[in-house]
């Protein structure tokens, strides 16, 4: 088994106290962005509504000037409103669009939170590569979103990877003990919670 330095141990606990502080953090996020989203999705169907009236008025008023002008002049000042209410139109394109980048961006953010919400309770697998008596240890960085950390009574486990399937995890451990990750395990895991030690095979 590998030995591992006090002052190594010591940065690995600061580590992970960082790292839950950020996904701490990340979880507040999100959150906030899925009341964004319930707002933004309030307020995209006020302006359809809004904007569904305002092209029927517009429409309506068009056609009344256009039925009302007689002579040369007043072709002229129905060309004016049809040019007006083109400019209008324009301007509300341009704002639906904007709506649509921001839908799209705030889709993405719950896909992400469904997608954990949905890892939460399905059965996975993970390579657990250490474990550790205190829960201060941070080995995790912001680019390793990638990770599960359990309490197992006593410890607590720190594993990589989420795995549809026993095989996918088997092949990364196998990775794992070629660099040098000697005791690292396959584990199943369901709510956040180890279900069992898998056949490393």
């Amino acid at each position: 088994m590998p030995f591992i330095e006090e002052s190594d141990l010591l940065e690995l606990h600061k580590d992970i106290d960082k790292a839950q502080i950020i996904n701490e953090r990340l979880l507040d996020q999100i959150k906030i962005k899925n009341k964004e989203l319930k707002s933004s999705k309030i307020q995209r169907n006020v302006l359809a509504g809004i904007t569904g009236l305002f092209l029927i008025g517009t429409l309506a008023i068009t056609s009344f000037t256009a039925g009302l002008s007689t002579g040369g002049g007043g072709n002229i000042e129905s060309q004016n409103n049809l040019l007006v209410s083109i400019d209008s139109l324009d301007a509300i394109k341009t704002r639906i669009d904007n709506l649509k980048e921001q839908n799209e961006e705030l889709s993405l953010v719950n896909e992400f939170y469904l997608a954990k919400k949905f890892l939460d309770k399905e059965k996975v697998y993970s390579v657990q590569i250490k474990s550790f008596v205190d829960n201060n240890i941070t080995l995790a960085s912001e680019a390793l979103t990638n990770t599960l950390f359990v309490k197992t009574n006593p410890f607590y486990s720190y594993s990589l990877g989420n795995f549809e399937t026993l095989q996918e995890a088997q092949n990364f451990r196998k990775q794992l003990v070629d660099i040098g990750f000697d005791d690292a395990f396959v584990a199943s895991y369901k709510e956040g919670k180890r279900i069992q030690i898998e056949d490393p095979y």
